[in-house]
């Protein structure tokens, strides 16, 4: 029988293997890939952005009705926190000029290194290829699928950390949900949105739409995105896609460093003799990615173009598949467990990371979250551990 198991070896179950480790305990992390942390890895190959450095009451609103829920975590294992974790690791970082903090390296390799050593150091078995299959609740026995054919084990303690349902071909493939009770419905988070382009288009694809404002219902972001063959995607719309998947039209502002009467002055100055697209790349300034979007979506052009350029709407069709969402929404609801992340239905069973039912944008968010939730569900199962009965 091992003390303490962990299901699932991406953050938030490397992060609670840590915590149990530190604390003593005998931990077997379970992992169904043949290596730990794909998708971390995976979010390394852009440079991996760990966390993002502002204030901690503006870093909290980025997980909206969250917030609240996640305070105490996050106040414990935040941005500060996060950029110490990193360097006790070996790894330097450095904040950049939108205030996203990376290592120096960039990469993601390194420091999952750095830590797997540590976790060895704390005698925690990682067990590769052992692929959860389901568990008995009354016994708290938790079946595998492993090299050596089918396994269970009875733990002490056990920290879920599954992940959500997106990337599935790098572990998170959602299928616990089913497993436990109350499970709340996936839905693609930091998810490209589909649009139907027309021919004209396709010059334009994989161009950036770069100084511009997004609007999604009440959020504004100034950001870039990005034309593709299904559509639009990228940082920017990123951060507006909850209000995009929730219903809300997007509008784009092109040219955001003037006001739309400043705009109709300098597209007037360019003579009225100009054909429109003319006056747009002249008076606006617009690229030729800009420019082809306003002549894809703003067809038949008015007379005054100074409000098309300033509110383009995009006629999106649909998020993209949820599998090639970066996370999701959805998971093990908050009211389901107690303080320390415990399943209230399940006592000595906690879950972390992306399981519970949270969601925020990428540029640090996420993985902080997931570290904080699972440092915090890993205290408590130790906790629980040092109390319970002999």
């Amino acid at each position: 029988m091992s003390s303490a198991l962990v299901i699932g070896a991406g953050p938030a179950g490397l992060m609670a293997a840590e915590e149990l480790g530190r604390a003593g305990q005998q931990v077997v992390v379970a992992e169904a890939k043949p290596s730990v942390a794909r998708k971390f890895l995976m979010a390394g190959k852009s440079g991996l952005n760990i966390t993002k450095d502002e204030p901690f009451e503006a870093f909290l609103t980025h997980f909206e009705e969250a917030a609240e829920w996640l305070r105490p975590m996050l106040q414990a294992f935040g941005p500060e926190e996060v950029k110490t974790w990193a360097e006790g690791l070996g790894q330097t970082v450095f904040t950049g000029s939108s205030g996203r903090v990376f290592p120096e390296v960039m990469k993601a390799s390194p420091l999952l290194r750095a830590w797997l050593t540590r976790l060895a150091e704390y005698g925690v078995e990682v067990r590769t290829r052992w692929r959860w299959t389901g568990w008995d609740q009354a016994t708290r026995s938790f079946h595998f699928e492993t090299p050596v054919g089918a396994q269970t084990l009875q733990p002490a303690v056990t920290v879920l950390a599954c992940g959500g349902a997106s990337w599935a071909r790098l572990g998170s493939d959602g299928a616990w949900a089913d497993w436990v009770p109350g499970t709340r419905p996936f839905q693609p988070a930091n998810m490209g949105f589909e649009v139907t382009w027309s021919p004209h288009m396709q010059p334009h694809f994989g161009q950036p739409l770069k100084n511009i404002v997004l609007k999604a219902g009440d959020q504004e972001v100034r950001a870039e995105c990005v034309l593709s063959a299904r559509g639009i995607e990228g940082g920017g719309i990123y951060a507006v896609s909850r209000r995009l998947r929730d219903g809300a039209g997007l509008y784009l502002d092109l040219a955001p460093d003037l006001s739309e009467a400043a705009l109709r002055s300098k597209l007037a100055a360019v003579g009225k003799k100009q054909s429109a697209k003319n006056r747009l790349r002249k008076g606006a300034r617009l690229d030729a990615a800009k420019l082809a979007l306003v002549m894809e979506v703003a067809r038949p052009l008015p007379a005054d173009l100074a409000p098309v350029v300033k509110n383009l709407p995009v006629p999106l069709t649909g998020p993209r598949p949820m599998d090639e969402a970066i996370s999701t929404a959805g998971g093990i609801p908050r009211d389901a467990l107690d303080d320390g992340l415990m399943l209230r239905d399940a006592p000595g069973v906690f879950a972390a990371g992306e399981m519970l039912d949270w969601e925020a944008p990428t540029g640090g968010y996420l993985l902080t979250a997931c570290l904080a939730t699972g440092r915090h569900a890993g205290i408590a199962a130790a906790a629980a551990m040092a109390t319970a009965p002999c």
